[in-house]
């Protein structure tokens, strides 16, 4: 085979997926996009979880759906069609929902659930491209697919089809989001790990607290803000007034700057910054992380409702926690 046929192949691939999706776009500007909604109202209504299932490859397709479902705000469970016959059907009770994956609609594999749900008065979605199936038609809803070719030269492979079932399965985890009203603050209890659960936690969960504050009195000399600097290592100290409020901040940069003409030991509140950037503890990361950059800083003092310091962050911080 040659490069040329191979980048044939390529691009026929994705052409015949793309088809697959226009087809599927179309389809929900009409009757298919009402019954979406219709099952979304129907989810929504239950106060059980989502049972998805399917067979094969339309099996992997609800799976990818039931991690999306459980990881934005709908309690999902997937069940294997196989394992449902030797005692899983035990894991759907009567208040959940199940929608069921099935190109064909024939899937042998799902008879014993579909039949389970007959029986005990659990509503069955279907996602098919046959509503005259086994499945379609013992559903209460059946989300009927287009049928667009299959993007294997044989027109064996899932391909075209499972491409659409994945469209659809996002489409339906979206509109249940959106319902829900799952928030980003929500999104980030359910993904505290890597570089999106970094971005979502709060100014609290980062900062170093009160015992690692670098800080001095107003009134107190560059001498002495230089030990507290030198002794704290974040390259700045605040500076308190007589209340405890943060009055400004002094600097490396500050420091330098007084000794222009000579070193002269004077009171930090005449060479300090005032009205220094600060946060709350509830900022995110992700904000945190633009703030700093926009402002060309690398550290910023976390305050409370009074202005009195409670925490500071550096950029390092930030790096560490992977939020970068």
């Amino acid at each position: 085979m040659t490069d040329d046929a191979r980048r044939l192949t390529l691009t026929r691939t994705v052409a015949l997926e793309a088809d697959g999706l226009n087809a599927l776009t179309l389809a929900l500007d009409g009757e298919l996009g009402a019954l979406v909604l219709r099952a979304v109202e129907l989810m929504l209504a239950r106060s059980g979880r989502v049972i998805v299932t399917g067979m094969g490859k339309s099996g992997h397709i609800g799976r990818k759906l039931t991690a999306t479902l459980a990881s934005t705000g709908t309690a999902a469970h997937f069940v294997h069609p196989a394992e449902a016959s030797h005692g899983d059907l035990g894991m759907i009770r009567s208040d959940d929902t199940v929608i069921a994956l099935s190109w064909s609609g024939e899937a042998p594999e799902l008879a014993d659930i579909i039949a389970y749900t007959r029986r005990f008065g659990v509503p069955l979605v279907a996602i098919t491209s046959q509503s005259d199936s086994a499945l379609g038609s013992a559903a209460d809803l059946c989300l009927t697919l287009p049928r667009m070719p299959e993007a294997c030269p044989n027109g064996l492979a899932p391909t075209t089809s499972t491409t659409m079932q994945l469209a659809l399965s996002d489409a339906l985890a979206m509109c249940l989001l959106e319902a829900r009203g799952f928030s980003p603050l929500d999104f980030r209890d359910v993904h505290p790990g890597g570089k999106l659960g970094a971005r979502l936690k709060r100014a609290r969960d980062l900062m170093h607290g009160v015992e690692e504050l670098p800080l001095v009195r107003e009134n107190a000399t560059l001498a002495e803000a230089i030990v507290e600097m030198t002794g704290k290592r974040f390259g700045v100290t605040g500076v308190l007034n007589a209340a405890g409020a943060l009055s400004g901040i002094l600097t490396d940069g500050d420091l330098r700057r007084s000794f222009t003409q000579g070193f002269r030991d004077r009171p930090v509140h005449e060479a300090m910054t005032r009205a220094p950037q600060t946060v709350t503890e509830e900022v995110l990361a992700a904000d945190l992380l633009a703030l700093l950059n926009d402002r060309r800083i690398t550290s910023v003092f976390v305050v409370d409702g009074q202005a009195r310091p409670i925490g500071i962050l550096h950029l390092h911080d930030l790096l560490r926690a992977g939020v970068m």
